[in-house]
């Protein structure tokens, strides 16, 4: 289990980004965060990924107190990170870096099974460069094969949806429902988009770097979708 308690995160530009949040992310469930822009939502994964520290409180995973290490030890320990905008890296292909992902040399067939999961076909890929000569929705879901090359136990994936075609984003759901299915990972994501918070098991609602509400997917997207939390609605729109 991913545990915060009572976090709290203080940057130069602005006070009181998270104020005070405590929360549970549990393995073998998918949890969307969600609420307003300039909520905290970002900041907060940021901070599960090891990329800020807070000025106060503590993180656990599995009972080891992570909070001072760095990301790169974070990511020893099982906890993947998915940028809300991925990475080109000019002159690298996806074969080398799902390896450098792997840790190691991957077989055809393994490559093949894990971009197919995010509906790619290795043959056409594997020899690409991870350059402008992929499209965003491309770009997005060979970073998501490289976090299932990892193995990883925690996944935090930060708007997965932003800059994507619709027809990519379809793909993505899809994506994201066979991991749910197969894995017994921790599926953290980030978002604010319906048919996201439509496949999640765990909702948690951040508004003013607090948590506003949080519960199963069948107690919070109701509310959601029905105005009861007035300052935000599904299809990512304030509600004033």
């Amino acid at each position: 289990m991913l545990r915060l308690d009572n976090v709290r995160l203080d940057l130069p530009t602005k006070e009181n980004l998270i104020n005070g949040v405590s929360l549970s992310i549990e393995r073998g469930k998918l949890t969307v965060i969600t609420g307003p822009n300039g909520g905290g939502k970002t900041s907060l994964a940021k901070l599960i990924a090891g990329l800020f520290v807070p000025t106060s409180g503590k993180i656990f995973l599995d009972d080891e107190d992570i909070t001072d290490i760095s990301i790169t030890d974070r990511a020893k320990r099982g906890i993947a990170y998915a940028f809300q905008q991925p990475v080109s890296f000019k002159g690298i292909t996806v074969r080398t870096l799902m390896e450098t992902a792997a840790g190691a040399d991957m077989p055809e067939m393994k490559m093949c099974r894990i971009l197919e999961k995010v509906g790619l076909c290795a043959r056409d890929y594997m020899d690409r460069e991870m350059d402008s000569g992929l499209s965003g929705g491309e770009m997005k879901r060979i970073e998501i094969a490289t976090v299932l090359a990892r193995d990883a136990d925690y996944i935090v994936f930060d708007e997965p949806e932003a800059g994507i075609d619709l027809w990519s984003f379809t793909s993505l759901i899809d994506a994201f429902g066979k991991l749910k299915e197969d894995r017994d990972s921790a599926l953290l994501i980030i978002s604010h988009q319906e048919r996201i918070l439509d496949i999640a098991d765990e909702i948690i609602v951040i508004r003013d770097g607090v948590v506003a509400s949080s519960g199963t997917r069948d107690e919070i997207f109701p509310t959601l979708l029905s105005g009861k939390d007035k300052a935000y609605c599904p299809k990512g729109q304030e509600m004033f």
